[in-house]
C-alpha cells in the first residue's frame, strides 16, 4: 500500500481591534498547519497593511492519493495575498503501479470565507502535471457584499521542455463563489473545467498548447457597472506583446479572463497587468511580486503602473 499525504493549512486574518495602536492598520494572521502543507515567513510591512503570506508544500511533490486542505477566514477589514513557495509538481499515477493501474486522483481543497469590507487574493504559483497525473482542485468562496476576491489558476500539462505530453492524465477544477442573502445562495461564478483525452487535442480544446490559466475577480457589489465596462476594454489591451490566445469578459459583479498557449510567462504577465488594473480601479496600492515569486522582468506593457 502507498503512502500519502494529507495536508491542511487554516488562516485566520484580522485586524487588531484596538485602533489606536501603531500596527492597526496591518493584517495580522493566525495559523495551524499540517504536513506538508508550512507557513513561510509572513510579511505584513506594506503601507496599506496588507499580508503577504507564503505557503510551502515541503514534500517536494504530489502524488496520486494525496489531499490538501486549505481554509482561510478573512475577518472584517482584512487584506491580505496568498501564494505557494514554488510551482507545484503532480507527479504520474496512471499505470505507475500494479495495485491501482488506472493510477489514484490527488485532490486540493480550498474553502474561503470573506467578510466584510475584506480583500483576498489567490495566486499560487503554476502547477506542473507529469504525464499521467490525475488531480483535482475544488474550490469555495463565501463572499461577503462589500468584499473582493481575486483569484489566479495556471496549469502545464506535461513537461513540455522534456517533450512529454499529458497523455492520460487528467486536470478537473471546480471554483464557486457565492454570496448569501435572506433567499440563500447567490452565485457569483461558477466554473467547472476537466482537461483530458480529446479535450488537450480538439479546437474546440486546447488544440495541444500545453499551458492553461483563468483569472477571476469579484468585486464589491457597489462597483458601478459602467465603470467595470470600461475596465474590461482596458484589460483586453494589455495583450500586446504576449504569445498565446488570450479572452477576458465581464461578469454581473467582476471579470474572468482565460489564456491558453505554449507560454506561462506569457499567461503570468497578462494576468498580473490585470491584477494591477484591478488594484488602480479600487483606489489601492500597485501590487508588487512577492519575495518568493521568481520573476525578474517587468510585465507591464511600459515602465508605468497601468492606469
Amino acid at each position: 500500500m502507498t503512502s500519502q499525504w494529507h495536508g491542511t493549512c487554516d488562516l485566520r486574518l484580522f485586524k487588531k481591534s484596538n485602533p489606536n495602536e501603531i500596527d492597526s492598520l496591518k493584517t495580522i494572521h493566525q495559523a495551524k498547519c499540517t504536513a506538508p502543507l508550512k507557513l513561510m515567513k509572513v510579511f505584513n510591512d506594506k503601507k496599506d497593511g496588507r499580508c503577504e503570506i507564503p505557503i510551502l508544500h515541503s514534500a517536494g511533490g504530489i502524488v496520486g492519493g494525496d489531499q490538501l486542505t486549505i481554509n482561510v477566514n478573512a475577518e472584517e477589514a482584512s487584506s491580505a495575498i496568498c501564494s505557494s513557495v514554488a510551482a507545484q509538481k503532480v507527479y504520474g499515477s496512471r499505470g505507475r503501479s500494479k495495485l491501482n493501474p488506472q493510477g489514484r486522483w490527488a485532490n486540493q481543497k480550498c474553502f474561503f470565507q470573506i467578510k466584510k469590507n475584506a480583500d483576498f487574493e489567490w495566486i499560487p504559483q503554476e502547477l506542473i502535471i507529469y504525464q499521467g497525473g490525475l488531480f483535482e482542485q475544488n474550490m469555495t468562496v463565501n463572499l461577503d457584499t462589500s468584499s473582493s476576491f481575486l483569484c489566479v489558476d495556471l496549469v502545464r500539462l506535461g513537461r513540455t521542455a522534456a517533450g512529454e505530453e499529458l497523455g492520460t492524465g487528467v486536470w478537473r477544477s471546480s471554483l464557486e463563489i457565492f454570496r448569501e442573502n435572506p433567499q440563500g445562495k447567490h452565485y457569483e461564478f461558477s466554473d467547472r473545467l476537466e482537461l483530458s483525452g480529446e479535450a488537450l487535442k480538439s479546437i474546440h480544446g486546447l488544440e495541444r498548447q500545453p499551458v492553461f490559466g483563468s483569472l477571476t475577480w469579484i468585486t464589491p457589489k457597489v462597483i458601478n457597472q459602467k465603470n467595470l465596462s470600461d475596465l474590461l476594454v482596458k484589460c483586453r489591451q494589455q495583450r500586446d506583446g504576449l504569445e498565446g490566445f488570450m479572452t477576458c469578459s465581464l461578469l454581473e459583479n467582476g471579470i474572468s479572463a482565460r489564456y491558453t498557449g505554449s507560454s506561462t510567462q506569457s499567461a503570468r504577465f497578462w494576468f498580473y497587468r490585470i491584477w494591477s488594473l484591478t488594484r488602480v480601479f479600487r483606489k489601492l496600492s500597485m501590487p508588487e511580486y512577492m519575495r518568493i515569486w521568481p520573476m525578474q522582468e517587468n510585465p507591464s506593457t511600459d515602465t508605468k503602473c497601468p492606469s
